[in-house]
């Protein structure tokens, strides 16, 4: 299901013929010097690969064409080295389909007393040819992304980095199908959406699949199977239950389920307690187990969460903080804290210790009891995320969380936890998320950042909102109902 192995983005230095050959075949060199480095620093999560020096309006749209029908190509990175006149861009920008990031870089850090003289200084342009390519971004209007600084500096290449993983996001958007076993649950209204703007706009594909086809598949699966899954789940896990029969029909539905999502080409799904039929137990372990290998979920027939699980798990990749679905479930409101969970399905990937196999009763469903993991999350920053339907727009929340060592043991709460302080306190943070419209469901990440989720939601054109520190209720307010007008124009 991983796409990352295939990707890279194409470094292209802005330039012109006005210098002559000896000058641009050295800013050709000076170009492949700066990807080779940025490279070999392995601070960035994906390759650079160097394309070309354009000159041209010509050469600049064939680029971009190129790029556009690339599947490999997640986004382009433009430095102009020199100076390169905005107007032959304009065409090609036009046509432009990809992300798209304006490094504003030097070949040299400093200025040399010594052997600076006119020839340096038609070299070493950027200073105001990237002000130039800037101001054409500005007057077009383009989703782009700045980062300004030295090529060489560990700071600068994170921030690429970081863009590079919100690109990743994008290309991984558009190629995402989302496989509903059944319907939402029952009179929910922020779990609902258009799927129609949803492709249109996030490029995602959302069906439903028969609970009742997930039940033959189920019947179809092989002990064997079953055998070698149950191994994984003991290598992963501790198995804390003599249950074993509950364990392995665990294991059989998360058989089926990847088998019908692999079939489909699916990479996230949703189900809901109310709609089993033919089925035994509510996908518990299996669930959790799918998200561990990177699958997206969503309970209660909640699409929106399951495609964005997805997605932030895939812009991760390579760290190891851990991304899951997440739903808000109570408060511990005299030390401000809140307590996140589900009844069965939160990822493993953010447990604090090794993850137990237990087999518990539901209380809702009228099904079997059913094995989930149970574990406690691990401490540390972190944010939570909300994709809603505006009906006018998409509008994705997110808010900075402090994730902390759950401050009481809860034995008689055996599902999966998390605890954490949200900024910039409780009672702000909830009004402030309350007023923005925020789901209950949520993605909890702590490898994915409010930047990386600004840069996605910006490639995507849809609207952001940020909850943090110095957040204030008024204030956002005003905000949401100026953002509401723009959209509006828009």
């Amino acid at each position: 299901m991983s796409m990352e192995n295939k990707v890279q983005f194409w470094f292209v230095a802005g330039s012109q013929f006005l210098y002559g050959d000896e000058t641009l075949a050295q800013v050709e060199k000076n170009a492949r010097s700066i990807v080779a480095s940025l490279n070999e620093a392995a601070r960035l999560p994906f390759e650079i690969v160097y394309q070309d020096t354009v000159k041209t309006n010509e050469g600049i749209t064939a680029l971009v064409k190129k790029a556009n029908y690339d599947d490999t190509c997640a986004g382009l990175i433009v430095f102009c080295h020199t100076f390169s006149p905005s107007k032959m861009w304009i065409n090609g920008l036009g046509l432009l389909q990809k992300p798209y990031l304006h490094f504003h870089t030097q070949f040299n850090e400093d200025i040399p007393n010594e052997a600076i003289d006119m020839d340096y200084m038609n070299l070493h342009q950027s200073a105001h040819g990237d002000r130039e390519h800037g101001f054409i971004g500005a007057r077009m209007r383009m989703p782009r992304k700045i980062v300004a600084g030295y090529w060489q500096k560990a700071g600068v290449q994170e921030r690429i980095g970081w863009w590079m993983r919100a690109a990743y996001g994008v290309l991984v958007s558009h190629n995402m199908k989302v496989l509903r076993f059944g319907d939402n649950m029952r009179e929910v209204a922020v779990t609902e959406g258009d799927k129609v703007e949803a492709q249109l706009k996030l490029g995602w594909q959302v069906n439903t699949w028969p609970v009742g086809e997930l039940a033959d598949m189920m019947k179809q699966v092989a002990d064997s199977e079953i055998d070698a899954l149950m191994e994984e789940y003991r290598q992963k896990y501790d198995m804390a239950t003599e249950d074993i029969a509950t364990v392995r029909y665990q294991a059989r539905e998360e058989i089926a389920i990847e088998t019908m999502m692999r079939r489909e080409g699916c990479l996230a799904f949703t189900n809901t307690f109310q709609d089993l039929h033919g089925m035994r137990q509510l996908p518990g372990l299996a669930s959790q187990n799918l998200m561990g290998k990177g699958y997206g979920y969503g309970g209660e027939g909640d699409w929106k969460v399951s495609a964005m699980t997805a997605i932030m798990k895939a812009m991760a990749v390579g760290m190891s903080g851990g991304t899951a679905f997440m739903e808000d479930y109570t408060y511990d409101l005299k030390n401000g804290v809140s307590l996140g969970a589900h009844m069965l399905e939160v990822c493993p990937s953010i447990a604090a210790d090794k993850p137990r196999i237990e087999v518990h009763g539901l209380g809702i469903g009228d099904r079997e009891a059913p094995a989930r993991l149970v574990f406690a999350g691990k401490a540390g920053k972190a944010i939570v995320a909300s994709l809603i339907d505006m009906g006018s727009r998409l509008r994705l929340i997110v808010q900075d969380v402090e994730c902390i060592t759950p401050t009481q043991t809860m034995p008689n709460l055996p599902v999966a936890r998390v605890m954490w302080k949200a900024m910039p306190d409780l009672e702000k943070g909830a009004e402030c998320w309350i007023m923005a419209g925020g789901a209950h469901h949520t993605v909890l990440s702590y490898d994915c950042d409010a930047g990386m989720m600004r840069d996605w939601a910006r490639m995507m054109d849809i609207e952001f909102v940020h909850i943090k520190d110095d957040s204030d209720v008024s204030a956002l307010e005003r905000e949401l109902f100026l953002m509401d007008m723009a959209w509006k124009l828009k």
